[in-house]
Formats: C-alpha cells, sequence, structure tokens
C-alpha cells in the first residue's frame, strides 16, 4: 500500500514538472535564434583575442625587462653613453607601446562587457516573446 502511494506520488510530481517545464518553455523563432548564435560567436571571438593580446603584452613585458637587464649591465661594463642612450630610447619605446597596448585590450574589455550585457538582455528578450 505504501509503496503504490509513494509510486503515484512520484508520477504526480514527474507529471509536474514535465508540463511546468514545456510550458515554461518557448519557442525562439529561427531568426531570432541566429542571431543569438551570431552574437554568442563574437563574444567568444572576442574573448580569444583579448587572451592573446594579453599573452603578448606579457612576452612583451618579459621582453623589455631583459632589456632592462642589459642595460644594467652595460653601465656596469662601461659602455659607451650612445650604446646607452640607445638602450634607453628602446626601453621607453617599449614602455610606451605596453601602455599604448593596455590601454587597447582595457577598451576590448569594456566593448566585450557591453556585448555580453546585450546578448544576455537579447537572450531575455527572445525567452519572454
Amino acid at each position: 500500500m505504501k509503496r503504490n502511494i509513494f509510486q503515484i506520488a512520484l508520477l504526480a510530481a514527474s507529471l509536474l514538472t514535465l508540463l511546468g517545464t514545456a510550458s515554461a518553455q518557448r519557442r525562439i523563432d529561427k531568426w531570432e535564434r541566429r542571431e543569438l548564435r551570431a552574437d554568442r560567436h563574437e563574444v567568444r571571438a572576442d574573448t580569444k583575442d583579448i587572451r592573446s593580446d594579453r599573452r603578448d603584452i606579457n612576452k612583451d613585458v618579459v621582453e623589455r625587462r631583459g632589456d632592462v637587464r642589459e642595460l644594467r649591465q652595460d653601465r656596469r661594463d662601461g659602455a659607451s653613453q650612445a650604446e646607452l642612450r640607445a638602450d634607453r630610447q628602446e626601453i621607453k619605446a617599449d614602455t610606451g607601446d605596453i601602455r599604448s597596448d593596455r590601454r587597447d585590450v582595457n577598451k576590448d574589455l569594456r566593448d566585450r562587457r557591453g556585448d555580453v550585457r546585450d546578448f544576455r538582455q537579447d537572450r531575455r528578450d527572445a525567452r519572454r516573446n
């Protein structure tokens, strides 16, 4: 007897769950789904680009550290003023490039955040309609 009641309750709960999900899930039309997919792919591509840019920046920073180390070693070894000046100018140019690249990455991150926000809003709207 207890087993039958349990089975009936389990069957009723599963039917209610199935009906609830079926009624809550609305169809998104084909064109809207295509737009959402394109937006999702765009966000993923932007994420990959940002990761790649960050890796490049980190490589440049390591390279610049090596240049600074070289400059210090040249100072200790008594290199000519012209050589030291050239090394300093190279380090200064590299520093400017790294700062510029970081600004670009930060701008890309802000744009990506906006794209993600827009995608989520569009997805919510598509599910409501």
